[in-house]
């Protein structure tokens, strides 16, 4: 490796694309040099090492154990949206999905459920909280908020094998029409770092859908908190048509219980960049 750049900057640089090469030709779990090897196999400094290992750490690409080394991280679940000409599909997030109930009761909406919701806040809807796991390990934590009006019976074991819109569809009538979904940065609480196996205030995805019916109705109102270390959404930008594909119905939508919009429901881009679901 050239290690004679101009600056600090660009040795710094260099020292990260080499180490991120050794991740890259291992799997997750694998151990990488130690800091003081690195030194001497790059030729740089030990703080130029630490500062590169320190972001690739903070990117969640490596793992620092406390008396064991540094490791190759698990990989990141993968959300890839695929654009087309007048559509934007969501294609199954990546891993063996499942998920373990925290809460699940009736209770009032309160001002700002009710708001979304558009009810009253004395309206009653089931709140459902779980958390999702990939491969075992936690990976979201999911709000669920339905107008209890729509969902006489719903039980824990309905939601818990992925069949909330399809309880809907064939036992109430209600057909879910269209999502407006919403992505943005935040950090995780003391009680949610608990729950998802992080440090406190680390950084995490929050998704936003406010899912109504073909009368234009919201049915159901949620919030996840994703990792922000083990979860990337990849855009994939189409520049012409393109054959049609039938999905994939097996997997995990962010935010979307597992079998929702499994029955051929398209998604549609919005030009605020939110995701806005249509069928």
């Amino acid at each position: 490796m050239d290690v004679d750049g101009p600056g600090t900057v660009l040795k710094r640089e260099r020292t990260r694309e080499a180490v991120l090469e050794l991740i890259e030709s291992r799997s997750p779990g694998d151990a990488i040099p130690s800091e003081r090897a690195l030194c001497s196999l790059l030729g740089v400094s030990r703080p130029t090492v630490r500062a590169a290992v320190d972001e690739l750490v903070a990117a969640g690409l490596l793992v620092r154990e406390h008396g064991r080394g540094m490791f190759v991280a698990p990989a990141k679940i993968t959300q890839e949206l695929v654009a087309g000409d007048r559509s934007l599909s969501v294609p199954q997030a990546t891993g063996a999905w499942s998920s373990r109930l925290l809460e699940f009761t009736t209770l009032q909406a309160g001002a700002r459920v009710g708001r979304k919701l558009r009810m009253s806040p004395a309206a009653e809807i089931v709140y459902v909280a779980r958390l999702r796991l990939v491969d075992g390990a936690p990976m979201a934590i999911e709000h669920l908020h339905i107008r209890a009006e729509l969902v006489p019976g719903l039980s824990a074991q309905e939601l818990e094998s992925g069949d909330l819109y399809e309880h809907l569809r064939t036992r109430h009538d209600v057909h879910v029409h269209e999502a407006v979904q919403a992505i943005e940065p935040t950090v995780v609480t003391r009680a949610e770092a608990k729950l998802l196996d992080v440090p406190e205030l680390s950084p995490a995805l929050l998704f936003e859908r406010l899912t109504s019916d073909t009368t234009g109705r919201p049915v159901e109102y949620v919030h996840s908190l994703y990792r922000g270390d083990r979860y990337r959404i990849v855009s994939r930008l189409a520049l012409g048509p393109a054959a049609e594909v039938a999905p994939d119905r097996e997997g995990h939508h962010p935010g979307i219980p597992p079998g929702d919009f499994a029955h051929g429901d398209t998604i549609t881009s919005s030009t605020r960049g939110d995701i806005q679901t249509g069928g």
